[in-house]
């Protein structure tokens, strides 16, 4: 084998080894919605009539939703709009907000449809668990009538035990999801195709024709049926979610030449069993399976869903990670369980709320049937909020002519909104529960930031220039001690309130002073090599600007130990930390409403300390405290 043979195995071989592993992350979501939708289609509040024309159509919406929506609008447009080979809403959101010449008006649009798409990523990490792991035990009602009082109870304890495992990690079991959804994903065709052979003619449910027809025989209740429809392609923004992780390529890969496949496969195998025996309606996925097999089957199913399940929940640590990165969350507790691997992370105070929602709404709902009436609003949403952020960024920079943007627009956002109109009925039937969820955590987000913005604008308004300040010591000034005082500074250019403060109480400065100044990009992740920036200054004073990407871990004392090769050794013993402490009091007019201001009031009281966020050793870390009028 010559060296290009050779290069060219090994590339195969990566691209096989990266296509597995995104099986087992990405495409868990999608991958378990067999379970549920065609159940749904024909049995659900807008349930279509079981008949050949209509299982047809129904056959053919469920293949063109997934080629238009997941297909082309996923994996061969969106995913290429990658912000330094990383995805998701808030990546897609930073890449819009780059667009030249756009007005305030405009930014403050696409800044808010992309903390509002974030929102409702929760409401997907909460149903998500409970939709899943409840239609995976449902198939034990299928075995005998005499589980169902235990489905619940089970689903419960299967979901409280996955939550348990978080704080653990998925590094240890990462490796076994993989090939655990290959395994899945086999097992989906296989029995598709098996069925396949009762019905062969359901593979021409492929011609679109069959889907136009059902909309023209069927209409308005035709049209209701999307509802049920858009269950197969939940989870489909998943692959742009994870894009990070695996690269395109792989998602792609595995996503056409197997997953897409697969799942399709086991639609027209559901499709061609209830054609042979229309009462299998009730539980098509779970009656393909030979009685000898249920009990293997629901154990695999629901291994996939809580693989589904795990993905979701590790992308709402994600999220707000990178929410509190580009100051939309106050900073609250996050752990890393891997000490190779920076995105594995486990944020308790999000494990055990999302945790509690989800045991709610099993034992509000209690069926997977009912909690589909909840599932689908909040995905629909996210896909149009998707849609428009492409929009602009093809627009503005791709510099795609008015014509193709337009065109891009028009045709996703038309089948968008006609999955969202449809799944809108909903509202009153559960819709409403992941709406409220997402404008809950929306106000919590656009608060702290507002909050924050007008924090700092008013510390700005407060501050005394640095020059001014350096220049004055030449004419004298505090007693200078030994050491070097760092003060983190939102502002590098002006005098910290915690140097003043310090003044005033203590009347000194230590010879080396650093003003240090957090700076978080609109980029995924900082390289090593651009950490850090230096500015020496007269009078013993260093700027010090630390960058980090909004997926990195700032560490505030492995940025000052790259400072050795500027001229500032950090000894963490000869080094003391200076923290402003504010404390918000009310204005007489006040910035906000008065709802919000409190709001914020809570939150900044409950945020975790900057000593804990920077990893700042505690024992080095001075105080001091300042009230703020907001």
């Amino acid at each position: 084998m010559d060296e290009t043979q050779q290069h060219s195995s090994t590339h195969d071989s990566s691209l096989a080894a990266m296509s597995l592993a995104a099986m087992g992350v990405v495409y868990g979501d999608i991958g378990t919605s067999p379970l549920y939708t065609m159940k749904e289609v024909f049995n659900g509040p807008h349930a279509v009539a079981v008949t050949p024309e209509n299982l047809l159509g129904i056959l053919s919406l469920i293949f063109w939703a997934l080629t238009i929506t997941v297909t082309l609008k996923y994996v061969m447009f969106i995913m290429r709009a990658d912000n330094r080979g990383e995805g998701g809403i808030m990546a897609l959101t930073a890449l819009a907000l780059r667009t030249s010449g756009a007005s305030q008006r405009g930014l403050w649009w696409i800044s808010v449809l992309g903390i509002f798409g974030a929102a409702l990523f929760y409401g997907d990490a909460v149903i998500t668990p409970a939709m899943s792991v409840l239609s995976a035990v449902e198939g034990l009602e299928v075995a005998t009538p005499l589980f169902k009082p235990f489905v619940v109870p089970i689903t419960i304890g299967i979901i409280i035990g996955l939550f348990m495992f978080q704080r653990q990690g998925t590094a240890s079991v990462g490796a076994l999801f993989g090939p655990v959804m290959l395994f899945w994903f086999a097992t989906l065709g296989t029995l598709g195709i098996w069925n396949i052979f009762k019905h062969p003619a359901v593979i021409t449910a492929i011609n679109p024709w069959y889907a136009l027809h059902f909309f023209l025989e069927n209409q308005m209740h035709g049209f209701l049926a999307l509802g049920a429809v858009v269950l197969a392609i939940t989870g489909g923004e998943a692959l742009y979610a994870d894009m990070g992780h695996f690269g395109r390529r792989p998602i792609k890969w595995a996503w056409l030449g197997f997953v897409f496949p697969m799942l399709y496969l086991n639609y027209l195998g559901q499709g061609a069993l209830i054609l042979d025996n229309p009462e299998a309606v009730k539980n098509p996925f779970f009656l393909l399976v030979p009685d000898l097999l249920l009990y293997p089957m629901v154990g695999l199913a629901t291994a996939a869903t809580v693989i589904a399940s795990q993905a979701v929940i590790s992308g709402a640590f994600s999220l707000t990670s990178q929410s509190m990165q580009l100051g939309y969350c106050p900073r609250i507790q996050v752990l890393f369980t891997s000490e190779r691997e920076k995105g594995q992370i486990y944020i308790p105070n999000i494990n055990w709320l999302v945790l509690l929602a989800v045991i709610i709404l099993v034992l509000g709902f209690r069926t997977s049937s009912n909690l589909a009436s909840a599932y689908g609003l909040a995905v629909t949403l996210t896909m149009m909020i998707d849609t428009l952020l492409a929009f602009v960024v093809v627009r503005s920079l791709w510099k795609w002519n008015s014509l193709q943007s337009g065109v891009f627009l028009a045709f996703f956002i038309v089948v968008d909104f006609a999955f969202f109109a449809a799944n809108s009925v909903k509202i009153l039937d559960g819709g409403w529960f992941p709406l409220v969820l997402g404008l809950t955590v929306f106000t919590l987000l656009s608060t702290w930031k507002r909050g924050r913005d007008l924090l700092y604008r008013k510390l700005q308004l407060d501050s005394m220039p640095l020059d001014a300040f350096i220049k004055s010591l030449e004419y004298g000034g505090p007693h200078r001690v030994e050491g070097t005082g760092i003060y983190m500074t939102t502002n590098p250019n002006s005098v910290p309130r915690a140097m003043l403060h310090n003044l005033l109480h203590n009347k000194v400065l230590h010879e080396r002073v650093v003003l240090l100044n957090v700076n978080v990009e609109d980029v995924p992740h900082v390289p090593e090599a651009e950490r850090i920036e230096v500015h020496k200054l007269p009078q013993g004073f260093y700027q010090v600007i630390a960058r980090y990407g909004f997926k990195d871990a700032p560490d505030i004392p492995q940025a000052l130990s790259m400072c050795a090769a500027h001229g500032i050794k950090y000894d963490a013993m000869e080094t003391s930390f200076f923290l402003g402490r504010e404390t918000i009091v009310r204005h007489n007019i006040p910035a906000m409403q008065r709802w919000r201001q409190k709001l914020f009031t809570w939150m900044f009281r409950n945020a975790d300390t900057a000593t804990a966020y920077f990893k700042i050793p505690t024992n080095r870390v001075v105080e001091l405290g300042t009230q703020i009028e907001l």
